[in-house]
Formats: structure tokens, C-alpha cells, sequence
């Protein structure tokens, strides 16, 4: 049986788990994380390491980190709710447990969990939307992991919303996750509590009557008993999240949406907004197929063995050609390291007179004719009905109403 470590570390937490060959985890670990100290964390994932290496006989490591992510996946570059800055976390943790190990993505790693053994599985185009602290994507195209040219692609909750917005731990404003987020959600909730506290009372009893204990858990123990208060905030939330999906369908149309972390855990209380305001936000909706929008599958789990399997992967294929395609996709095609010296003269003399590798010549991909024409009044629209429902403190960093603001929806149907 062949067994790889996974470790999932984020803001809060280092889970570790020995991993086999079918995504089941054999024994588990979790420790705090140090976030302050770069050093301290990597010690703490090389200690959960080791321990079960006391026990298990696993032969490589992959660790699924919250920040930016080098293309070589050695590195985490920049984290913004961690200290890491261009840390070699792979040579620190490789120096201590004597095991080859892959850093990757925490959401890149969920989403190839969740593509392979859950919510998406059978589908080739997949976005899993990581719902937590803030907002970590991972996108798989064509059935491989996209990373990116230098290994950071994967970060819409970066993608700014609202110009001048609330600030961002990146350090920019008006990101999405600020608005749909775990983050957003407790600060709708504790924006409302204190400017009514008569609606918020459910709120602040659940909080000890103090509106900084307001977390997470109690705006969503609140929704479920039907607290008003509570209800609006994930309407809120959850309209800003589907608005986000319907962006990112836009620009990459994938054929579904994983919707994972600590805050999808709310269910139907998140996902209903947010499916509501993605059907409304979707661009030529009415003519068009609409993704799946599904909640993930792996739980609190996926990173862990993502990151468990794509280690596994790395070892069987060497670190410099780790396959990351959905297994039985399609037949995998010879790539340059693997094509003898005559091959390769073939392929540029092919590559010379048609512009393509195969010998055909490339199809445009211009549009056959121009957009139809369109009757009656031009298609910018107010949005004075289409936004996500929004509550003072939200109010405060969009645009007014009757300007175009950022994230609107687009009636065009």
C-alpha cells in the first residue's frame, strides 16, 4: 500500500494526515499554527511529520499552503494571513524529515482533491471557491491544475470589487473577500448588532451580549433557528459570492463550482444567495448553459489529501514532470524532454511551414460575424434592484446608488 503525508496549513491550523492510494486517511494530526514566525511553522509541520512517520511508513510529503505558491512548488512567495514571504518552506521541511516533499497551493490542492475523488468528479473544467478566513480558488482546465506562468494563478479573492473598499490583509482595498468571505460575514453581523441591537438580539446573546464575540458559528447558529438578523447577513454575503462566480464564468466557463471551507459547512444558508445572485449576475444567462454550483464534497479534508496525492504524483512521475491531469481523461501527448533527437527536427520543420506541431494549420478563432442587433435602449442598465443585498457597512464602500458600481449586474436578458 503505498502512503504519502498530507499537511494542510492555514491561518489557524496545521492538519496532517497519512494518506493511501484511494484518498482514505489512515491517522490524522492537528497542531496550531505559529503564524507569526515563519521558522516556528515549519518546525511544527515537521514535527507532525515525523510523528507519524513513527508510525507510518509514508514516502513523500505534500503541503498545501494558504499563499502564494512558486512555480516550482518549492516556495511560498507571499501569504497574506501568514508571515511567509519568499520562504523555502520545501528545502526546511525536506532538511528535517529526510523525504522528498511538493508545496502547493492549499486551494489548488482541494481542488484536485475534490476534482478527482469529489463534488467534481466526472467534470474536466472545475473552480473550487474556498470559502474561509478569505477566499482561495483552484482551477482546473481541460482536466490538468492551472497554476499559472509562475505559479500563483488561482486568487480571485484578490480581484478587487470595490474600488477604495475595506482594506485587505494583501494589503490593497476593495477585495472580494472582504465582501464574501467568513471575515465579511462576522462584520456585517457585528455591524448590524451594533447599529440595531433590538434584531441583533439573537446575535448578542449567542455572543454574551458583547458584539465583538460575534463570530462565525453564532451568525450561523442564529440562521438556522430563523434570526432575521442572521438571514440577512448570509443573503448579503452570499449575494457578493455568486456575483464573484458569475465574473469568473465569464472569463473561464467552467462547468462546475465547488463552493468549500469552514463557511460553506452553512449550506444551503450560503449557497442558496449565492446561486439566486449567480443566475441573476450571469452574462447572457438565458442563452447559455449555467455551471454547476456544488458544495464540496471532502470537507475540511480536501486540502489534506490533495496535497497527499499530488505528493504521491510527484514521486512516481519526478519532481520536474509531476502530472497533474485527471486520470483517463485523454491520451497524454509526448512532450519535448521525451522526443528523440530526429523527432525534434521533424516537429520544427512542421512547426516552420504550417505554425503548428501536428502539421495542421491553427483555426482562427475569430468570431464568424459581429454581435447581433440589439433593439431598444442600450444594454448598460441601472442596478439599482440587481445588487446584492448590502447593509450600512457595505454601503459606506461601494458606489452610491444610480452610479455603476463595481460587481453590478448586467440585465441584458
Amino acid at each position: 500500500m503505498s502512503l504519502t503525508i498530507g499537511i494542510d496549513v492555514g491561518g489557524t491550523k496545521v492538519a496532517a494526515g497519512v494518506v493511501d492510494s484511494s484518498g482514505r486517511i489512515i491517522e490524522r494530526l492537528r497542531r496550531s499554527t505559529p503564524s507569526a514566525s515563519p521558522e516556528k511553522t515549519a518546525q511544527v509541520i515537521a514535527d507532525v511529520v515525523l510523528e507519524l512517520l513513527g508510525r507510518h511508513r509514508a514516502k513523500a510529503i505534500g503541503i498545501g499552503a494558504a499563499g502564494f505558491v512558486d512555480e516550482a512548488r518549492s516556495g511560498v512567495l507571499f501569504a497574506p494571513n501568514l508571515a511567509w514571504r519568499d520562504e523555502p518552506l520545501r528545502r526546511q521541511v525536506e532538511e528535517c524529515v529526510g523525504l522528498p516533499v511538493v508545496v502547493e497551493n492549499d486551494a489548488n490542492a482541494a481542488a484536485w482533491a475534490e476534482t478527482i475523488l469529489g463534488a467534481a468528479r466526472g467534470h474536466d473544467h472545475v473552480i473550487l471557491i474556498a470559502v474561509g478566513t478569505g477566499i482561495g480558488a483552484g482551477i482546473i482546465i481541460n482536466g490538468q491544475l492551472y497554476r499559472g506562468r509562475w505559479g500563483v494563478a488561482g486568487e480571485p479573492g484578490h480581484y478587487r470589487v470595490v474600488p477604495d473598499g475595506r482594506l485587505c490583509g494583501c494589503g490593497n482595498r476593495g477585495c472580494w473577500e472582504q465582501y464574501a468571505s467568513g471575515s465579511a460575514l462576522v462584520a456585517e453581523a457585528r455591524e448590524f448588532a451594533r447599529r440595531s441591537p433590538g434584531p441583533a438580539v439573537r446575535l448578542l446573546q449567542l455572543a454574551g451580549g458583547v458584539v465583538e464575540g460575534i463570530d462565525g458559528t453564532a451568525v450561523t447558529e442564529a440562521a438556522h433557528e430563523g434570526d432575521a438578523a442572521a438571514l440577512r447577513c448570509f443573503e448579503i454575503v452570499g449575494g457578493w459570492l455568486g456575483q464573484g462566480l458569475a465574473a469568473l464564468a465569464a472569463i473561464l466557463d467552467p462547468g462546475c463550482f465547488v463552493i468549500g471551507g469552514g463557511v460553506s459547512e452553512a449550506g444551503d444558508l450560503l449557497i442558496g444567495p449565492a446561486r439566486a445572485a449567480f443566475a441573476d449576475a450571469l452574462t447572457g444567462g438565458t442563452h447559455r448553459r449555467h455551471a454547476d454550483i456544488r458544495l464540496a464534497e471532502l470537507g475540511a479534508d480536501a486540502g489534506l489529501i490533495g496535497a497527499a496525492d499530488l505528493a504521491r504524483r510527484s514521486l512516481a512521475c519526478g519532481p520536474a514532470h509531476a502530472q497533474t491531469r485527471r486520470p483517463n481523461l485523454r491520451h497524454a501527448q509526448p512532450q519535448p524532454a521525451d522526443l528523440g533527437r530526429a523527432d525534434l527536427e521533424r516537429a520544427a520543420v512542421r512547426r516552420a511551414g504550417t505554425g503548428s506541431l501536428d502539421g495542421q494549420r491553427p483555426q482562427s478563432t475569430a468570431p464568424l460575424s459581429g454581435p447581433a442587433p440589439r433593439d431598444g435602449p442600450s444594454p448598460r442598465r441601472s442596478t439599482s434592484t440587481a445588487n446584492p443585498p448590502t447593509n450600512a457597512i457595505t454601503a459606506r464602500s461601494a458606489a452610491q446608488p444610480g452610479t455603476v458600481q463595481p460587481m453590478s449586474v448586467a440585465r441584458s436578458r
